[in-house]
């Protein structure tokens, strides 16, 4: 699959829904998404941690 995360952050970011999303990437699942947006905040959680 050649969606990446930061596409997905970006669709929700832009306002589109999960529906939307898979409408138009049909490969995707909604829990493709809710993954996308686990790992964006583990890694932000991440980040933040080793800033401190």
């Amino acid at each position: 699959m050649r969606i990446t995360v930061y596409d997905i952050l970006g669709w929700l970011a832009a306002g589109m829904s999960n529906a939307e999303i898979i409408a138009d990437f049909p490969e995707l699942t909604t829990e493709d998404i809710q993954a996308a947006l686990a790992f964006a905040a583990d890694r932000d959680h991440h980040l933040v941690a080793a800033s401190a």
